[in-house]
C-alpha cells in the first residue's frame, strides 16, 4: 500500500530515490519534449489540486477557531512577508525579477510533512494548529501568485486584464466554494435517509467533478476551500492519493533535472527560505506563544509537493526553474532534518517534563 514514509528524513530519502529514478529514466530513454505537450499544465494543475484539497482536509477546524486571528495573520502577513523576505535577498544577490517567483515557490510549508509531524511533536496544541493551518493555506495562496504573476514577471505583461482579472479570478473561486458549500449542506439533511456505502460512492464521484471542473478553471484557492467543508470520509483514500500525487511529481521533476542544477541560486534560495521562517514564524507570528512553541515555528519550514508542482508549473515559461527550485527544496529539508534534530536533543535536555497536548490530525483525519 503506497503511503509516505512518516520521518522526514524518510520523506527526504525517498523523494531523491525517485528524482533520480526519473532522472536516470530520461537518461536510459528517449521521451521526448513533454514540456511542450498541451497535457503537461493540465496534469500538474491536476496534481496541484490533489494537493491543496489535502492540505485543507487535514486542518483541525475547531483548533483554527479558537485561535483564528493568529492562524490569519500567518496565512496573510506571514505569508508575504516570507516571500518578500526571500524575493529580497535573491534579488539581492543576482538582480533578476525572476527572484519573485523563485521566492514565491518555496515560501510555502510543505503540509504533508507538518501534518506527520505532529503526532511526535511536543508543541502544545495551539501551536501546533497554527503551524498546520499556516502549512495548509500558505499552498493555495504561493500557487494563485504564481501562476497569475509568472506571465507578469517573465514577459511584463498581466494575463487577460490585470488587477480586474485577478480579483475576478478570486470572486469565482468564492462563488466556487460556496456553490459547493450550499449542495453539501442541503446533502447533508438526506444523508441518514440513505444508504451510507451509496452516499460516500456518490459523494467521491461529486468530488471528482468538483476537481476536474476546478482544474479546467484553475480554481485552486476554491479547492482549497471545500477541502474546509468537503470531507466524505476519505481518509485513508486521500493519504494514498496524495502519496501518489507526490511521487508522479518527484518523478518528473527528476526527468526534469537532465539538463543539471544552479546549486549558486539554489544554495541562496534554500538558505533564505529556511531563514525567512525562522524571521516571520519565530518573532513575528509566533508571539505570545511558549519559548518551545516559538522555537518550533521558526524551524518549521519544510518543502514538498507544492514547491515541486509549481517548479513544474514555471519551467515551459522559465526553463531554469527546476534546476534552481529543485535543490533549493533539497536544502531547506536538509536543513530541516539537522536543525529540529538538534533542537529535539535541546529540548528533551532542557524541558524534561514537557508534555504534548493533544494535536491536530495528520493530514487525510481531520477533526471538526
Amino acid at each position: 500500500m503506497l503511503r509516505m514514509p512518516e520521518g522526514a528524513a524518510g520523506r527526504l530519502v525517498s523523494g531523491v530515490l525517485v528524482a533520480l529514478g526519473g532522472w536516470a529514466f530520461v537518461k536510459l530513454t528517449d521521451t521526448g519534449d513533454a514540456v511542450s505537450q498541451p497535457w503537461y499544465l493540465h496534469t500538474v494543475t491536476a496534481l496541484l489540486a490533489i494537493g491543496l484539497y489535502g492540505s485543507a482536509y487535514g486542518i483541525s477546524r475547531g483548533m483554527v477557531r479558537r485561535d483564528v486571528r493568529t492562524v490569519v495573520l500567518a496565512v496573510t502577513v506571514g505569508v508575504l512577508l516570507k516571500v518578500l523576505l526571500i524575493s529580497a535577498v535573491m534579488f539581492l544577490f543576482f538582480a533578476e525579477p525572476v527572484s519573485l517567483l523563485l521566492g514565491l515557490a518555496v515560501a510555502q510549508i510543505d503540509p504533508l510533512s507538518v501534518g506527520a509531524m505532529m503526532a511526535r511533536s511536543r508543541m502544545s496544541a495551539r501551536g501546533k494548529s497554527i503551524l498546520l493551518a499556516w502549512a495548509s493555506f500558505d499552498d493555495p495562496i504561493t500557487a494563485l501568485l504564481t501562476v497569475y504573476l509568472s506571465s507578469l514577471v517573465l514577459t511584463g505583461t498581466a494575463p487577460g486584464g490585470g488587477a480586474l482579472a485577478y480579483l475576478g479570478n478570486l470572486g469565482l473561486n468564492l462563488l466556487f466554494a460556496g456553490v459547493v458549500l450550499a449542495g453539501w449542506r442541503l446533502a447533508l439533511r438526506f444523508k441518514d435517509r440513505l444508504n451510507p456505502r451509496l452516499v460516500k460512492a456518490a459523494a467521491l464521484v461529486v468530488l471528482a467533478g468538483l476537481m476536474a471542473f476546478a482544474v479546467w478553471q484553475v480554481l485552486l484557492l476554491g479547492v482549497a476551500l471545500i477541502g474546509l467543508f468537503y470531507r466524505p470520509g476519505i481518509a485513508g483514500l486521500l493519504d494514498r492519493t496524495l502519496a501518489a500525487a507526490f511521487y508522479l511529481a518527484t518523478f518528473a521533476l527528476g526527468m526534469l533535472l537532465v539538463g543539471g542544477v544552479d546549486l549558486g541560486r539554489a544554495a541562496v534560495l534554500g538558505l533564505a527560505a529556511f531563514a525567512a521562517q525562522m524571521v516571520i514564524g519565530g518573532l513575528v507570528i509566533a508571539r505570545g506563544l511558549p519559548a518551545t512553541d516559538r522555537v518550533r515555528l521558526a524551524l518549521g519550514q519544510q518543502n514538498g509537493i507544492t514547491a515541486i508542482l509549481l517548479a513544474l508549473a514555471l519551467v515551459p515559461a522559465y526553463p531554469e526553474a527546476v534546476a534552481v527550485i529543485a535543490p533549493a527544496v533539497l536544502i531547506v529539508n536538509i536543513l530541516h532534518v539537522v536543525a529540529n534534530g538538534l533542537w529535539n536533543r535541546t529540548e528533551r535536555t532542557r524541558f524534561p517534563d514537557l508534555t504534548s497536548e493533544s494535536s491536530p490530525s495528520p493530514i487525510g483525519r481531520p477533526v471538526s
